[in-house]
Formats: structure tokens, C-alpha cells, sequence
């Protein structure tokens, strides 16, 4: 009885350390969670509590390539990815990741060049993104207002002036001067427009037919992905996805 007794008060003062808010450093690198002002890993991969989820080719902790392969079944031939100039780091893959936003919610982590859809319970799909560069960047809380496969482009008036030689691969189309959907077009597969306060951003979440920008800022301010991620986002965020770009 009396050894019942003590191993039932070892194990409570051992949960009691675990939980309290004034644990010490060494536990909190064990137990992080339990401790007070932690905000979570940024997205780090890791095998943890929470198993694997493996939906639609996002390996956790791990990218996993076979994801890159060609499509056949696109209205224009989307090329297997390249992945020699790419890090690792910036392919799809399931991560930790503990945030206060809904699932289903995109996070843009901008100055990491990562793009998280939440899933709940502490994880995220995360895939790398390319960004605007410097002075054409965007941050705020946006909802997705329009979805579109294989989009046309109709670049602003201010970037044909900056760059005249688009112009030679403009033509009019039904809504102005602009580039038809394919494989040649800057928005690659799938673009989703981002809007707030009823009004278009101008700012586009969307393929890209240079994958190896990816986790580079290069672009005019939109959020670029490999094509067949940007697939894979588009089929997971429906119209009024919220979406909350960090700069």
C-alpha cells in the first residue's frame, strides 16, 4: 500500500513539473509546449505526436519528389519538375505547425519563402513560394475571391512601361490587352486573386513556368509556386479561403 502511495505521488509531482507555468529552461526544451510564452516551431518538419497525414502526396517531415512528376491530364502538358536547383526545404511537404488561424487558412511566411495551408491539430501542408522583390512586396489579410485554371495575364499598365518588351507578347483579349492561358504564360497552371474590403489586391497567388525562383525574391509582387503545388493548393482552398500575408 505504502509503495501504491508513492509511486502515485512521484507521478503526480512529475506531471505537476510538466505542466507548471514556472518549469525550468531544461524542461522546456524537452516539454516546449508546456511552456509559458511559447508560440510554437515556425513550420519545421518532424516526426511528431501528431502521425502522418499523407494527403495528396505531402509527406510529413519530408518532401516527397514523385509529386513533381509530369501531368498528362492538364488542357496543356505541365513538365515534370526539375528539382537539382531547388532546396529541398521549398518542396510540399506536412510540417509541425501551431498557429491561432483556422484550418484552412493560408499563412505566406514572405521573408521565409514558405506558404502554409493549415490543416489543424498543430500541422500544415507548407510549400516554398517565390516573392515580390524588394518594394513590390504586399502584407495584410486577404480572402480569395476568384479561382482559375491555366488564367490569362493582364499585366498592369505601370509593368508595361517598366518592362516595354512585353508588349511584343501581348494581344487583345476580352478583357485588354494581355497574355492567353498556357504553357508560355507567367501564371502558369492555376492563379487565385486575392482580394480585401471588396476590392481586388492586385495581388495573385499562382503557378510559374521558372520553377527554380522558387525561394528567391524575384517576382513583381505575387506569391509564385511550382505548378503542380499550385494544383494541389488550388484543389484545397474553395473561394473565401482567408489568406494572411506576413512581411
Amino acid at each position: 500500500m505504502v509503495r501504491r502511495l508513492l509511486v502515485v505521488a512521484v507521478a503526480a509531482a512529475t506531471i505537476a513539473v510538466w505542466f507548471s507555468p514556472t518549469a525550468s529552461a531544461q524542461d522546456c526544451e524537452r516539454f516546449a509546449w508546456q511552456c509559458q510564452g511559447y508560440s510554437g516551431p515556425r513550420g519545421q518538419p518532424s516526426p511528431s505526436i501528431f502521425g502522418m497525414p499523407g494527403q495528396s502526396g505531402a509527406s510529413f517531415g519530408q518532401p516527397n519528389p514523385a509529386v513533381y512528376a509530369a501531368l498528362s491530364d492538364e488542357p496543356f502538358p505541365v513538365s515534370a519538375v526539375s528539382l537539382t536547383n531547388i532546396d529541398p526545404a521549398f518542396l510540399r511537404q506536412t510540417v509541425s505547425y501551431f498557429t491561432s488561424e483556422e484550418a484552412g487558412t493560408i499563412v505566406i511566411d514572405t521573408p521565409n519563402h514558405f506558404l502554409y495551408f493549415v490543416e489543424g491539430n498543430g500541422q500544415a501542408v507548407r510549400y516554398g513560394v517565390g516573392v515580390g522583390r524588394e518594394g513590390f512586396g504586399w502584407a495584410g489579410v486577404a480572402t480569395i475571391q476568384e479561382k482559375r485554371e491555366w488564367p490569362d495575364w493582364y499585366p498592369p499598365k505601370e509593368m508595361l512601361e517598366r518592362q516595354p518588351e512585353l508588349l511584343k507578347q501581348m494581344s487583345e483579349l476580352q478583357s485588354g490587352l494581355g497574355m492567353a492561358g498556357g504553357p508560355h504564360n507567367p501564371l502558369g497552371a492555376r492563379a487565385m486573386y486575392l482580394w480585401q474590403d471588396n476590392k481586388d489586391t492586385l495581388f495573385r497567388i499562382h503557378g510559374t513556368v521558372e520553377p527554380s525562383t522558387i525561394g528567391k525574391s524575384v517576382s513583381s509582387g505575387c506569391i509564385r509556386m511550382i505548378n503542380q503545388d499550385a494544383i494541389d493548393l488550388y484543389q484545397r482552398a474553395p473561394v473565401g479561403t482567408k489568406v494572411v500575408v506576413m512581411q
